[in-house]
């Protein structure tokens, strides 16, 4: 996290650059957006609590990179990102989503994040711990009665070559303390055989055996639905834990193969091993400090009062994001969570509405604003061979799975640009998204057929392009319907 911290604004740009076409203004908003998070980290502290984030809106049409932009930047830092409609919000007494759901859902997110990473940091810790509860069950240690000699029964068959003091009896394996021609004690032996077995174990020799565990018996819990209003699901309680600690867990013994006890094992020995509580605080910092909302559609909300009909709440939603923009504390299941440094990225098509339609006090919590231009043909052709997640590159992927080889060429990448971009100002711009459709129709018959064409090599050019798209091209009414 420090080091993408450490980012400068044009290594950001440079990084974005890889995955997005074009938009340099909206990149460079961002990147320096970004770096200020950093900087804020650097000074007294003093002064560090009233170093607010400046919030953007993005203006642009549909798919032109405005999610893309706030998702890669999210990635690049390591922060806690989560997108949100704006339109899904409502203000209090009309149906919808309450506006401080969306701090929960990052928390959750955070939450996920840091748990994820001390799962990775304690991974070796519980593999060893699982490895150990394994050969418990396998290789258990001797308990003999006093004034026997010691001997060990075990629920498996030893398959390898057995040593002098190891034999096999029918279905158990025997571990007989001493031989009267050795001084060697019963606890080196047993060492000597769990040793032996942990060996096996590793490699994958006791796969198919079956050791037992007592798993929680599901069949036996009480069934619990609960059914709720909109909005209980933001009140952050979970009717099902809680309802389900009143009743005694049972259990029921199971036999299961070694490497799905593995497994299972390991899993509980990893939360045992994490605290949560450090990562509960972790999270809630991490999203209090470099959490980034992106609220999409935001201009679907802009516009003031009118009295009645069905853009009665638009007004009202903004004034209910108002106090969790500005800065407020929202109560999670997991404790209070400030919003006063999160970083906001609106982003709206803005065709109707103008961002000067909202609220003056929710325009003066965005005071970045930078408009993303239309993609132009050229601007096609640079996102189909460029971008390292290029749509070219995903198809040339997922076909050579199939033994299917594609090649595209120069006249058949710019035909398909061609293409979109005339569709575009045909019918409705859709930006670079009109790419996966144009793409996936010219791709039909090839992906179709492509587990009889193993072997093959496939040439986009124009020619092919044309023919796949010739019905289309000539009819406009179909191409509307169709692309």
């Amino acid at each position: 996290m420090d080091e993408a911290k450490e980012l400068t604004p044009r290594e950001i740009v440079a990084a974005l650059d890889r995955y997005i076409i074009g938009q340099d203004a909206a990149k460079r908003a961002v990147a320096i957006a970004m770096r200020n998070r950093w900087r804020r980290q650097q000074v007294e502290e003093s002064i560090r609590e009233e170093i607010y984030p400046k919030n953007i809106i993005m203006i642009g049409p549909t798919g032109v990179g405005k999610t893309e932009i706030a998702r890669r930047l999210a990635r690049l830092s390591h922060a806690p990102f989560i997108k949100v409609e704006a339109s899904k919000f409502t203000e209090v007494g009309y149906v919808g989503r309450d506006v401080e759901g969306m701090i929960r859902d990052l928390t959750e997110i955070g939450i996920s994040q840091v748990r994820l990473e001390h799962e990775i940091e304690v991974a070796e810790e519980a593999r060893r711990l699982a490895i150990e509860k394994v050969l418990d069950r396998l290789v258990p240690p001797p308990t003999p009665p006093k004034g026997k000699a010691p001997e060990a029964q075990l629920d498996l068959q030893y398959e390898d070559d057995a040593k002098k003091d190891e034999v096999v009896v029918g279905e158990t394996f025997v571990v007989v303390g001493h031989h009267p021609e050795t001084t060697e004690n019963p606890e080196d032996s047993y060492q000597r055989t769990r040793d032996k077995m942990r060996r096996l174990l590793l490699e994958g020799k006791l796969d198919n055996r079956e050791i037992e565990l007592d798993l929680p018996d599901r069949s036996k819990m009480p069934m619990i639905e609960i059914f709720s209003g909109s909005g209980l699901e933001d009140m952050d309680i979970n009717f099902k834990d809680m309802f389900g600690n009143l009743f005694p867990k049972k259990t029921k013994r199971s036999k299961i193969k070694v490497p799905e006890a593995l497994r299972l094992i390991e899993k509980e020995e990893t939360q045992r091993l994490i605290d949560m509580e450090k990562v509960q605080a972790e999270a809630i910092r991490r999203v209090e400090q470099s959490g980034i909302i992106f609220l999409d559609e935001i201009d679907k909300i802009a516009g003031r009062e009118s009295g009645h009909g069905p853009d009665v709440s638009r007004e009202g939603v903004q004034r209910d994001l108002l106090p969790i923009v500005e800065g407020s504390n929202v109560n999670t299941k997991h404790g209070m969570v400030r919003t006063d440094h999160i970083l906001f990225v609106a982003a709206g098509a803005f065709n109707v509405a103008k961002p000067s339609d909202l609220i003056p006090e929710l325009q003066g919590r965005f005071p970045i604003r930078v408009e993303l231009t239309s993609l132009s043909q050229e601007a096609f052709v640079r996102i189909l061979t460029e971008p390292k997640n290029a749509l070219t590159k995903q198809y040339e992927a997922l076909l050579t799975t199939e033994g299917v080889e594609l090649r595209y060429t120069e006249d058949g990448i710019a035909r398909i640009a061609d293409m979109a971009a005339q569709i575009n100002e045909r019918t409705e711009d859709i930006g670079a998204r009109r790419l996966s459709t144009v793409m996936e129709k010219i791709l039909e018959e090839i992906s179709f057929n492509a587990p009889e064409m193993q072997g093959k090599k496939v040439t986009i050019n124009r020619k092919f392009v044309d023919k796949a798209l010739t019905d289309i091209i000539e009819d406009v009414d179909l191409s509307r319907f169709i692309l």
